[in-house]
C-alpha cells in the first residue's frame, strides 16, 4: 500500500506471467504456422487470447486500485515517464519504415537507373542488370514485380482520412478541457466524438485498400512501393484501431464516473497515445501519398 509520503509497492501479480506466457505461445505459433504445421494457428490464436484476457484483467486491477487511493504522486510520475519511454520507442519504430523509404526512393532506385559508365569493370549496375529501368518513383523496380499498378493518390480517401484524424485530435482535447473543468457530459460527448471518428477511419482505410487491391493492381506484392506503402499505412491503421480500443476503455471509464481534475493518468495516456497517431499520420500523408 501506498502514503502520500511512501511508494507503491504492487502485491504478488501473476499478470506479467500471463503476458509472457501469451506471447511466446502467440509467437511459436506463429512460428509453426510459417513452417507448415498444424498447431501453429491454434496455439498463435490461443496464445493471442491469453495475452488479450491478462491486458482486460490487468488494466482492470489497475483501475480499482487507482480509484481507490492506493497511488501517490510518485506512482503518477512513474506511469507519465514510462508512457513517454513507450511513446518513444513508437517514434523509434516508424522512423525505420520512414528511413526505408527515404533511402529506397533517394538512393536505391537511383542507383539503379544510373547509366552512361564505359563498358567494363566501371559499367553500372544499371547498364549491367537492368538497361531497360528507368528511375521513377513510385516504381515496382526493375522487371515490374508483382505486375502494373496505379499509384494511391493524395486527394480522396487519404485526404478525408486527414481530417477526420485531425478532428479526433481536436474532440479529444476538447474532452480532455472538459476533464479539467469537472464538466462530465464535455468530456464524455469528445471521447465519443473521438472514438467514432477513429474507427471511421479505419474503415475508410480498409476501403481504400479494397480499392487498392481490386481496382488498381495495387498490392503487399506491388515490388518496392507496394511493401513500404502497406507496410507504413498498415502499421499506421493497426495503431489506429489500438487508440480507438483505449479511448472506447477510456470512455467507458469516464461513464462509471472514473477520473478527476487530479487523477487521470488514463486519460492523459491515451489522449497523448492519439496525438501521435494524428502526427504520424501527416508524415505518411506528405511523405507517402503526396511525394
Amino acid at each position: 500500500m501506498s502514503t502520500h509520503d511512501s511508494y507503491y509497492i504492487p502485491h504478488k501479480a501473476v499478470w506479467p506471467v500471463l503476458a509472457t506466457g501469451g506471447l511466446m505461445m502467440t509467437l511459436a505459433g506463429f512460428a509453426n504456422h510459417l513452417n507448415g504445421s498444424s498447431i501453429g494457428s491454434g496455439m498463435m490464436l490461443t496464445g493471442f487470447v491469453i495475452f488479450l484476457v491478462m491486458l482486460g484483467l490487468w488494466f482492470a486491477l489497475q483501475s480499482t486500485e487507482s480509484e481507490s487511493g492506493m497511488y501517490n504522486h510518485g506512482v503518477g510520475i512513474s506511469y507519465r515517464m514510462g508512457m513517454m519511454w513507450f511513446i518513444f520507442s513508437e517514434v523509434m519504430f516508424f522512423a525505420v519504415f520512414f528511413g526505408a523509404l527515404w533511402y529506397t526512393r533517394n538512393l536505391s532506385v537511383a542507383w539503379l537507373g544510373e547509366t552512361g559508365l564505359p563498358s567494363g569493370p566501371g559499367r553500372s549496375t544499371h547498364d549491367t542488370l537492368w538497361p531497360a529501368f528507368q528511375a521513377v518513383w513510385p516504381t515496382n523496380g526493375p522487371g515490374k514485380v508483382g505486375g502494373d499498378f496505379e499509384p494511391m493518390g493524395a486527394f480522396g480517401l487519404p485526404f478525408l482520412n486527414t481530417l477526420l484524424l485531425l478532428s479526433s485530435g481536436v474532440t479529444c482535447t476538447w474532452a480532455h478541457h472538459g476533464l479539467l473543468a469537472k464538466n462530465r457530459d464535455q468530456l464524455i460527448k469528445g471521447l465519443i466524438a473521438t472514438v467514432g471518428l477513429g474507427f471511421l477511419f479505419v474503415g475508410f482505410q480498409a476501403t481504400e485498400y479494397y480499392e487498392a487491391y481490386h481496382e488498381m493492381g495495387l498490392t503487399l506484392g506491388s515490388g518496392i512501393y507496394g511493401s513500404t506503402f502497406f507496410m507504413l499505412t498498415g502499421f499506421h491503421g493497426f495503431h489506429v484501431c489500438v487508440g480507438a480500443i483505449i479511448l472506447s476503455v477510456v470512455l467507458f471509464r469516464s461513464w462509471k464516473g472514473h477520473f478527476t481534475p487530479e487523477n487521470h493518468f488514463a486519460f492523459e495516456a491515451a489522449a497523448w497515445y492519439w496525438h501521435f497517431v494524428d502526427v504520424v499520420w501527416l508524415g505518411l500523408f506528405v511523405f507517402v501519398y503526396m511525394m
